[in-house]
């Protein structure tokens, strides 16, 4: 495993937007913090650069991404937002130099294309973390913005969850992988596909069809990417939405209809995902995850 080295006072977080376009005001704020955190913060060329969707054309993206996986000064990149966009450039991304000094790629969403082509291809880790929307002035001080911190320091993170009707029981121990089920669904059978063997799988989704996400999750089951992993966590499935003729399963019913099968330990309602309350994951790195009748809770050990 090629592992980025920790963050410490002084160390140098670039800031890029390679999916879709961000506005100046929703970095400002989290440049405050970072700053307050005792890391400089380098802007790259596309925030704040619109070009219709997306920050910038695919040679503006890719350029400026490339820039800041080269550079051996920059030991963290928080991504502006996700969208859409990586897709699109991922392929013509060149990974030499990055490997040579690997660094934190933080972000979620769409950058789950970048995230997850580094652990299945070089078994990178990376931080399934709050983009730059999420810090404000109301946001500064709870617990889910301090996760990233802790996470990218190496602090030891252990998180709670509580009892949901659908979890399953059991412990898994294993490496945590996964990220934004469309995006998932989407990578299947491309060269940044997930390897979920003997993983605790994360999935989590946004303002999807009812219908669609349970096709999305028949992709992934078909694909085999259920049938071997050791545990699922289902995070924050937000702004769901349904036909004029009602599809008939609850989302929590139709992720439990796709595994319900099998034996791994199951965990509902974990507070990550697109929502206010989104806590850091490290991909890639092993976790403790333990479900009971009372609950479960996740555990990163240094």
């Amino acid at each position: 495993m090629l592992h980025p080295p920790f963050l410490k006072l002084g160390s140098v977080i670039g800031v890029t937007c390679p999916s879709g376009y961000v506005a100046n005001e929703r970095v400002t704020y989290a440049v405050t913090i970072l700053e307050r955190w005792g890391f400089e913060v380098r802007l790259g060329a596309t925030v704040g650069t619109e070009h219709f969707y997306f920050s910038g054309t695919d040679e503006d993206r890719l350029m400026d991404l490339q820039a800041m996986l080269d550079d051996p000064d920059i030991d963290a990149i928080l991504m502006g937002r996700g969208g859409y966009g990586m897709s699109r450039i991922i392929d013509d991304i060149d990974f030499k130099a990055f490997l040579k000094n690997p660094k934190w790629i933080c972000g979620f969403s769409d950058i789950i294309v970048l995230q997850n082509h580094l652990q299945s291809r070089f078994e990178m880790p990376s931080l399934h973390s709050p983009m730059c929307g999420a810090f404000k002035p109301e946001t500064q001080d709870e617990d889910y913005l301090k996760t990233l911190y802790a996470a990218l320091t190496g602090e030891s993170i252990h998180y709670h969850v509580s009892h949901s009707v659908y979890n399953r029981s059991g412990v898994a121990k294993a490496v945590l992988t996964g990220g934004n089920l469309a995006i998932l669904a989407h990578l299947t059978g491309s060269a940044s596909e997930v390897d979920t063997e003997d993983k605790i799988l994360f999935i989590e989704d946004i303002g999807e069809y009812l219908y669609n996400a349970d096709r999305l999750l028949l992709n992934l089951k078909r694909a085999g990417k259920l049938d071997n992993i050791t545990g699922l966590i289902v995070g924050g499935f937000t702004d769901m939405q349904d036909t004029e003729r009602p599809f008939g399963q609850t989302i929590e019913e139709i992720i439990w209809d796709k595994v319900k099968e099998y034996d791994y330990p199951v965990c509902f309602n974990f507070p990550c995902g697109h929502q206010d309350v989104n806590y850091t994951l490290t991909l890639g790195v092993e976790h403790k995850l333990i479900v009971t009748d009372n609950g479960a809770s996740l555990e990163l050990k240094r």
